[in-house]
């Protein structure tokens, strides 16, 4: 093996990684993918994690990001400051003060395949 070949290896790895760890879970909606995401890796400013979640589950979903814009989200953390929001209370961590979800909300509800709706964690914000 040379050098080239351990390089291209890797890079293939990476490749596996990386999308392995941003894929949508089995029956996820975008809103559950993208707050995932989003407590990961952040957000860049645009709708990078709207953009993986409809090429893996709803990729006729072609109008996605413009009806994202009419809801004033223009980049994922948007999705969540103009567009929808939790429907649960969230409780205080006795230990940190900080708010988190309570143990009994565990993942995303879920959606049929090809769904572009929220389930049902999530409510439109009204404007």
């Amino acid at each position: 093996m040379t050098v080239d070949d351990g390089i291209g290896t890797l890079e293939i790895e990476l490749a596996e990684l990386a999308q392995g760890l941003t894929e949508p879970g089995p029956g996820e909606c975008l809103q559950c993918f993208t707050n995932r995401m989003l407590v990961e890796f952040g957000c860049d400013c645009s709708l990078r994690w709207a953009r993986r979640w409809r090429e893996v589950r709803a990729p006729r979903a072609y109008r996605l990001l413009e009806r994202l814009g009419r809801r004033g989200a223009y980049c994922d953390c948007e999705i969540f400051l103009n567009g929808w929001d939790v429907t649960v209370e969230p409780v205080v961590d006795p230990v940190t003060g900080e708010s988190r979800w309570p143990a009994e909300v565990d993942g995303c509800r879920g959606v049929r395949t090809g769904s572009t709706l929220p389930c049902s964690l999530w409510t439109e914000r009204r404007r």
